[in-house]
């Protein structure tokens, strides 16, 4: 009982520390490998375990195959979740832009979902979440300060994980109105498959295919596939079922600082107090957001089941 209480109260924590390592993941990885590239193996590897888990379920009676409008709904969710959001992180650190930095961007979703997004689906937003949204472009303003940081990253880099922000609030948007009653093993099994095809031609494309396999690109493949994929979704839900939609959403607030001191451990990336103090206002002004009243705690469920499906 005392074991079953303390997994229980380490849970959030732990699921937060896998989640910001996924962008650490990234950037340990791309340095022996093209951004499209790595996304297309990763991509590959998470298809066949996601559809032996789609299998399973289907066996069981758990667990339906999307229909047709289902399949294309889908891949939609899937090109601006895992396309837009995912390539763009990917493309964003492979160009320079600090792994905590293209945590904290995409991290901003519930911002542009409520106080925007919103705005054109007939929902009411509040001054609450109007202040967030102010609090939010300060605090970038503030992370964005430092010249040094700025010229880091690249104007692709840039683009890329401002494209990311953008395709993690269109992917919720679109998966909560359109996905919402396709089961998660079949549905993600679906989205991994068109981002694997997505990605595949991106890699043709663009890049040259080079893979200069090493120990670290080996390592964060693994741990990309297996431990963000894999269990830190079969953590997700488990922490879903027990816990309010918007204490879990609420986790989220912790990923881009947790990713920024791994970061600086790990590769040295160093923030000033101005730009540390900028991601505590954002995340001040996400909470302000998930605050709001009408649809706000819908989208911010749906958020956290979006961005957790795809990292």
């Amino acid at each position: 009982m005392r074991l079953t209480k303390l997994a229980i109260a380490a849970a959030p924590m732990l699921f937060v520390l896998l989640w910001s390592t996924g962008f650490i993941g990234a950037r340990f990885g791309l340095p022996y490998i093209e951004p499209m590239t790595f996304l297309a193996v990763r991509m590959a590897f998470v298809v066949l375990i996601m559809a032996a888990i789609a299998l399973i379920g289907q066996i069981r009676g758990l667990a339906r195959w999307p229909d047709t409008p289902e399949i294309g709904h889908s891949l939609v969710a899937g090109a601006l979740v895992h396309g837009l959001y995912l390539g763009g992180v990917f493309i964003a650190i492979s160009q320079g832009v600090p792994a905590g930095i293209s945590a904290l961007i995409p991290g901003l979703q519930p911002i542009l979902t409520s106080t925007i997004a919103n705005r054109f689906m007939g929902e009411t937003v509040t001054r609450l979440q109007w202040l967030g949204l102010v609090l939010g472009l300060i605090g970038v303003a503030l992370v964005l300060h430092d010249r040094a940081l700025v010229d880091a990253g690249s104007a692709v880099g840039w683009i890329a994980s401002f494209g990311s922000l953008f395709g993690i609030t269109l992917g919720t948007l679109y998966q909560k109105r359109y996905c919402g009653r396709i089961d998660w093993r079949t549905g993600n099994t679906v989205q991994y498959a068109g981002a694997l095809a997505l990605f595949g031609v991106a890699a043709f494309v663009f890049e040259t295919r080079t893979i200069h396999w090493s120990f670290e690109l080996v390592f964060a493949m693994a741990w990309l596939v297996l431990v963000l994929s894999i269990a830190a979704i079969g953590l997700m839900y488990w922490l879903i079922r027990r816990s309010a939609a918007t204490g879990f959403a609420s986790l989220f607030y912790l990923v881009p600082v947790v990713t920024a001191l791994l970061a600086f451990m790990l590769f040295g990336e160093k923030l000033d107090a101005l730009s540390v103090a900028g991601m505590v206002v954002c995340a001040a002004g996400v909470v302000l957001v998930n605050r709001g009243v009408g649809g706000v705690k819908p989208v911010a469920a749906s958020a956290a089941a979006s961005v957790a499906a795809e990292n």
